[in-house]
């Protein structure tokens, strides 16, 4: 056999195993020059460069041909071709919960049910349970078509880009059914088995996040104060579900409580994500105004304090909330202090986490000293009418004429 028909052979069995490694031919260059240097060598030298080099690279072919499994993993996984994404664990109905923002969605209905808990008025599990579902589905489909809208941006930013949209694990056409058919459901709920107050404050909901809140991330820093408002719905979706429709001033002080927190709690983490922010191009005040940021964390964490005691001198709370809340959104003030006079990543997540603690609890004590409250009205007026009953022996304690006589 000859020289230059030896050194075709190893070429083309060079190239076989190069194209069952290696789509792209990374070796083949290298095999080429190769060739050419034995070229140059004797006749005998390149005689015997060419036995070895066929013999060893044969075992090779072999090898790669017949034994794909025995190569190492890295090297499968490198050439591995990717697909549509498989569904996260827990099949459909996981991705229907990211893509609803579960968490997100939960702490909506926690706070519209800690607003109905607080409204005056007699509750009704049935309507309760109307205004929990309707708030769910509202929610879920505000959060639905804020990322069907946002699926270009949300593929850029390592925080977003597991979503389900971002991550092609729904078609979008899918999302966008899903969103519209929950919140016409929701609001309809609300509607025919709430009260139609609490279905407008859905529809609202939904405007406010998925239309004025979405579009404005990309134009003004002010998309943060109409972000704050749609936190600020829910608790007045469940005060008007308790008292009939009726939104008293307690329903508005509780609404700008939520509305005052959303401050401290979105700007310490909005600052944490500033990079990811300005590299999907959001006009974010930790992006844009950094220090701007801090400052209007630390004005609404000191709002809380004048808002709780509204919730006082309205009568929706005892006084001794004034007392309670002062403690715990001393805290919260002290962590916006400390952002606001330096703002840095550790800062930033200590503020963050002390507004998680600072709303349950808050919500907890509200609850609380409401129960309080009225337990204490309860018995005045037990007392009153046992005092009316002494004096007018022949009047029952319950009836109407003594009840009118109260604290005579």
């Amino acid at each position: 056999m000859s020289t230059s028909l030896l050194i075709a052979n190893l070429q083309h069995r060079l190239r076989l195993c190069g194209l069952a490694r290696s789509p792209q031919h990374k070796y083949r260059n290298s095999f080429n020059v190769n060739a050419i240097n034995i070229t140059q060598l004797s006749t005998s030298a390149k005689l015997r460069s060419i036995n070895k080099v066929s013999d060893s690279q044969t075992t090779s072919a072999t090898q790669c041909t017949l034994n794909p499994v025995e190569q190492p993993k890295k090297q499968q996984q490198r050439w591995k071709i990717q697909t549509v994404a498989r569904l996260a664990g827990g099949g459909l109905p996981k991705v229907y919960s990211d893509l609803s923002k579960d968490k997100l969605t939960g702490f909506v209905v926690l706070t519209a049910m800690a607003g109905y808990a607080v409204a005056p008025g007699a509750t009704h599990i049935g309507t309760l349970l109307w205004m929990t579902a309707g708030t769910t589905l509202c929610a879920a489909s505000a959060n639905t078509l804020n990322q069907w809208i946002e699926v270009p941006y949300d593929a850029q930013m390592s925080r977003t880009r597991n979503r389900p949209l971002a991550r092609h694990a729904l078609a979008p056409h899918h999302a966008l059914g899903f969103g519209v058919t929950a919140g016409i459901t929701g609001v309809t709920a609300l509607y025919v088995f709430v009260n139609p107050v609490t279905a407008a404050l859905g529809v609202a909901n939904i405007a406010l996040y998925a239309g004025a809140y979405t579009a404005m991330k990309r134009l003004t820093i002010a998309n943060t104060w109409v972000g704050s408002l749609v936190g600020a719905v829910p608790p007045l979706i469940g005060w008007a579900a308790a008292t009939g429709g009726e939104l008293g001033a307690g329903a508005w002080v509780l609404g700008g409580m939520m509305f005052a927190w959303q401050f401290p709690h979105f700007n310490s983490l909005a600052y944490t994500l500033r990079a990811d922010y300005s590299k999907a191009g959001y006009r974010m005040m930790s992006v844009t105004h950094p220090r701007l940021n801090a400052r209007v964390a630390l004005r609404y964490a000191l709002l809380m304090f004048p808002l709780s005691a509204a919730l006082v001198a309205t009568g929706t709370t005892d006084a001794w909330f004034l007392l309670d809340s002062s403690l715990v959104n001393g805290l919260m003030a002290y962590c916006a202090y400390d952002f606001w006079r330096s703002p840095d990543p550790r800062r930033s997540r200590r503020l963050f986490f002390s507004s998680l603690v600072n709303l349950p609890v808050l919500m907890i004590l509200i609850m609380v000293h409401k129960i309080l409250q009225d337990r204490r009205r309860r018995q005045l007026q037990e007392n009153e009418l046992e005092q009316c009953g002494a004096k007018n022996p022949t009047v029952s304690p319950g009836h109407t004429e003594c009840v009118r006589a109260g604290a005579v």
